[in-house]
């Protein structure tokens, strides 16, 4: 089972556990008890203040990157439909400019790794197998860098979070404080209010971060497949500079013409 699949069922698990979890939280109340408390969202998000609203603002852009990813960082894109047989044919046949016009009209991961090797092709194989492996590594960095987003939400939300609550505990204790005879059930709504902002920082982080650890496997498995696809175009141009190589090692030398003798001048 590769690691995307392995990925992807852990978060339907993860997924499956917290709605099975409710109801099992829901029985264990006694019955005849208080009535369970009712939570109203509107009124979590007016508590939330602005930096509540800042952690929605991420929340977005969290689900914005995770959908454009989900599309661009696949299969398909990363090596188009027939450009891997269309370039190995035009490979074999020794047309290497129409090959890289082929990989520079589909621009791709794949595209990008044959064009590089096919810019060195006239040097040999060890350079074109250089100038892919180059090509590769930046394409990889360009990935990395485009789910790091996703890292520093995962980060960002729960700081905010945490810096929401302890200015909400702060802001209660001082009205705790300029009251005679506090008691404590006054402090309860300040702590309540407080807490909702790590709330909302945990609820985005947790998915951010599961987010961030998938589409990183995913990327690490795409790379290994279409490094190992760019080796498989370039395998029989392998061969045929191998076997042109042995054949001029082994081609007979033709021998040189005797010289003729050299004549002797009468004394």
């Amino acid at each position: 089972m590769t690691l995307t699949r392995i990925s992807t069922w852990l978060m339907l698990l993860v997924l499956v556990g917290m709605i099975g979890v409710a109801p099992l939280v829901a029985a264990a109340q006694p019955p005849g008890g208080p009535p369970p408390i009712k939570i109203d969202i509107r009124q979590l998000f007016v508590d939330g203040g602005t930096i509540g609203y800042i952690i929605c603002a991420l929340s977005l852009a969290m689900v914005a990157l995770i959908f454009e990813h989900w599309l661009t960082i696949r299969r398909g894109t990363l090596m188009p439909m027939g450009l891997a047989e269309d370039a190995h044919r035009l490979i074999v046949q020794g047309q290497f400019k129409a090959a890289e016009e082929v990989c520079r009209q589909r621009p791709s991961f794949l595209g990008t790794m044959l064009s590089a090797g096919l810019a060195e092709v006239e040097l040999g194989y060890s350079a074109v197998e250089k100038a892919m492996e180059d090509a590769a590594a930046q394409q990889t960095a360009r990935l990395l860098r485009k789910i790091e987003y996703l890292s520093v939400i995962s980060t960002v939300a729960p700081m905010l979070g945490l810096m929401g609550t302890v200015w909400g505990m702060i802001l209660a204790f001082m009205e705790f404080e300029r009251k005679a005879n506090p008691q404590v059930s006054e402090l309860a709504p300040g702590v309540y209010k407080a807490l909702v902002t790590t709330l909302f920082g945990l609820v985005v982080a947790v998915p951010a971060i599961a987010a961030f650890a998938f589409f990183r496997n995913r990327i690490d498995e795409l790379v290994a497949q279409t490094s190992l696809l760019a080796e498989q175009i370039f395998a029989d141009y392998k061969r045929a500079l191998a076997a042109r190589r042995r054949a001029l090692r082994h081609k007979p030398r033709r021998a040189a013409p005797p010289t003729p003798p050299r004549k002797e001048r009468p004394a």
